[in-house]
């Protein structure tokens, strides 16, 4: 089993920043991928962004490349998100997630077996 808790969510002016964190408790927290995802009113999960066990390897969403950046402490058992130059469009609810089942990057939302329970961001025009 693993536990996953976001922080860091809220509202805030377009050009703005925001860094969530996720906690993770459970496993070897080294050892599994993780992700970032988010869900707009009105529209599909998508993937944000997603990192290697390691930390070595990351992929983005194309809506993000540029302004976002996933990275993770495995000592601290931790995962975060920092967003820059956030924009309206970027609202959503928050998720991360575990795929505990690999170690390299994980695109496929199909391979991510533990989630959090969301933050909000809310990014005002």
């Amino acid at each position: 089993q693993v536990q996953l808790v976001e922080s860091g969510g809220g509202l805030v002016q377009a050009g703005g920043s925001l860094r969530l964190s996720c906690a993770a408790s459970g496993r070897t927290f080294s050892r599994y991928a993780m992700g970032w995802f988010r869900r707009a009113p009105g529209k599909e999960r998508e993937l944000v962004a997603a990192i290697s066990g390691s930390g070595a390897s990351t992929n983005y969403a194309g809506s993000v490349k540029g302004r976002f950046t996933i990275s993770r402490d495995n000592a601290k058992n931790s995962m975060y998100l920092q967003m820059n130059s956030l924009k309206p469009e970027d609202t959503a609810v928050y998720y991360c997630a575990a795929a505990t089942r690999q170690a390299v990057v994980a695109t496929n939302p199909r391979v991510y077996d533990y989630w959090g329970q969301g933050t909000q961001v809310t990014v005002s025009s």
